[in-house]
């Protein structure tokens, strides 16, 4: 009976009452605020472009080492996402190539594929020459951010067993790993986010484990009587999930009991920073596959206290489990409260979790207009961000099943789909437009990771997939409509990455707000330069940007159609050249 009325509890919207001795919930919000009409039918809708092959990424292909024993993790996939490894300012991709059962050296796959960009809408393989070749694992995600502060980016890559840690030196990569304290005992580890849990300037690591599996543990499985296929997560035993402080010196210590990271369920597979109580203090958000989702709130001093089933972000609206995927968080409407987007499995919506104060989310799945879209798709990667450069964050979502032989079993469900484009009318209700769209936006996939950066430096963002057993996708956004601004922040007495500051942008009566990070989506890693979309606007009224020791800075009238560096006491705006910007200007 207790375990039920805590689901129940989790589930409510709104404010919670006890009346009598008894539990009692505010009903879900007024029907008038899901009749508003939707964008108009004339708006010019986002246009992405495949440039994979001509961009030089045609020949990566992800292997999940599959041979017909459906093995639990081929399943999974992986990610990648963006780094700028040699400083010069033009964003590189990093992918994780997967691997195999085999222990033979002519059937070993590239764990790591780096692509560097050539600044010219191309990339070259640059693996080799980075110091990443010859590592065979079966790798799984990345999460990157200068942990050292030594003004260059580093990554942290999970794998099926043992996790490492690349320093980088001027571009070229060391496996320091073992040596900084940041691994632990093997495991299978999935997500990881770096970020600075207790506000001393150095990033701490959060490592996202999975489920206790092994060649000789895997369980057999079935959706038609006969034939095995993968099975799901609640047969395994979840592994929790490890946190490292960082000692500022190159090391980390784990500190996953001290910090009240224990207990936990395992099974994680999305992590991301906000502070939804707005304290200033670094919370986390934590997206677990077939278990509650975790929400721990900083204590003011790096500890942290789980809050998930009481703040009502832990189940579904029925107060159970979904399968938590890929996570990320934004302001999304006028409220100014974060809201949390969770990607789940097919016949379970995408989780929206709006803050509404005191701690405490309501469930806006159906309100929002994501839920029934949703329902029938499988999403691992998803983000938040601003194709259309109209100011407001829409979401992104990269979909795939992860049963091959669904397509037979299952009516309505397939193997590969179409993402999703949920474009935002501007208050949290979002349409789906990515069938109206068309082109790569229609294209099924087997969906999995999912990043975005402004490759080409135009100004707007695109779009970087990855796939379960095949290629990945670069996708050049178009969108030619709509002015921006980009920003790149450098940290000082805060981290050198500016990782968890905050930046608002006031347009007019606009207030946008957004958060550098690192984690969130699938297994991905995001650009750290924010983008404010501001539509038909050329003039930024004020810039803020909130740092960690408390300085606020300030600036005044800030010119559209730009990229600036601010570094952190130096109050100054430095431009940054955007090749991409002129050369869509030139006749």
């Amino acid at each position: 009976m207790k375990v039920f009325r805590l689901k129940w509890l989790a589930s409510c919207f709104g404010f919670i009452l006890l009346v009598g001795g008894a539990l009692s919930c505010a009903g879900p919000e007024p029907v008038a605020e899901q009749e508003g009409q939707s964008k108009g039918t004339d708006r010019i809708l986002p246009a992405f472009t495949d440039i994979t092959a001509e961009a030089g990424l045609g020949e990566f292909w992800y292997e999940n080492g599959a041979t017909g024993e459906k093995w639990f993790p081929e399943s999974m996939g992986s990610g990648g996402g963006f780094i700028d490894y040699d400083g010069d300012g033009w964003i590189d991709i990093l992918l994780v190539g997967g691997g195999t059962w085999s222990e033979r050296e002519d059937e070993l796959v590239p764990a790591l594929w780096l692509y560097r960009n050539n600044g010219d809408g191309t990339f070259s393989l640059r693996t080799d020459e980075a110091g990443l070749g010859g590592i065979f694992a079966y790798g799984l995600g990345i999460s990157v951010a200068d942990y050292d502060n030594d003004g260059d980016e580093d990554f942290y890559f999970t794998t099926l067993h043992d996790n490492m840690l690349f320093r980088n030196d001027g571009g070229r990569f060391t496996d320091v790993g073992q040596a900084s304290g940041a691994i632990g005992e093997p495991a299978w580890s999935t997500n990881a986010i770096f970020f600075d849990a207790d506000q001393d300037g150095w990033l701490d690591l959060y490592v996202g484990n999975y489920v206790d599996w092994s060649i000789e543990d895997d369980l057999w499985c079935t959706l038609d009587g006969v034939t095995k296929s993968y099975c799901t997560p609640e047969l395994y035993s979840g592994i929790p999930s490890r946190f490292y402080r960082n000692n500022g010196d190159g090391t980390f210590i784990d500190q996953t009991e001290a910090a009240g990271f224990l207990p936990a369920p395992g099974k994680t597979l999305g992590a991301a920073e906000l502070d939804f109580n707005k304290d200033g203090w670094p919370d986390l958000v934590v997206a677990c596959d077939t278990q509650r989702n975790l929400l721990y709130e900083n204590n003011g001093d790096g500890t942290f206290t789980e809050k998930g089933a009481i703040s009502g972000i832990a189940y579904d609206e029925n107060g159970g489990a979904r399968a938590g995927m890929g996570i990320d968080v934004g302001i999304v409407d006028h409220t100014g409260e974060e809201t949390v987007f969770v990607g789940n499995f097919s016949r379970e919506m995408i989780g929206v979790f709006r803050h509404v104060g005191n701690g405490l989310f309501i469930d806006r799945a159906a309100v929002s207009k994501i839920g029934r879209p949703s329902l029938l798709t499988l999403t691992f990667g998803l983000f938040l961000f601003d194709p259309d450069l109209d100011g407001d964050l829409d979401l992104f979502t990269a979909n795939g099943h992860v049963q091959v032989e669904i397509d037979h079993t299952e009516d309505g469900i397939t193997y590969k789909e179409p993402p999703h484009l949920f474009i935002n009318r501007g208050d949290g209700i979002f349409e789906d437009v990515a069938k109206a769209a068309g082109g790569v936006l229609s294209r099924p996939i087997v969906g999995r990771g999912a990043a975005y950066a402004d490759i080409d430096r135009d100004g707007d963002q695109d779009i970087l997939i990855t796939t379960n057993n095949g290629p990945a996708y670069l996708w050049r956004n178009d969108q030619q409509n709509g002015h921006f601004l980009r920003v790149q922040l450098e940290g000082r007495q805060s981290n050198r990455n500016a990782i968890g500051i905050r930046i608002v942008a006031v347009v007019g009566d606009r207030r946008m707000e957004r958060r550098i990070r690192t984690g969130s989506s699938f297994l991905s890693q995001m650009e750290k330069t924010v983008t404010f979309g501001l539509g038909a606007s050329t003039i930024i009224d004020s810039l803020i940007i909130y740092w960690r020791n408390g300085r606020v800075a300030r600036f005044a009238d800030v010119g559209a159609d730009q990229e600036v560096r601010i570094v952190e006491g130096a109050d100054t705006l430095e431009r940054q050249p955007l090749p991409g910007l002129v050369a869509l200007a030139a006749p």
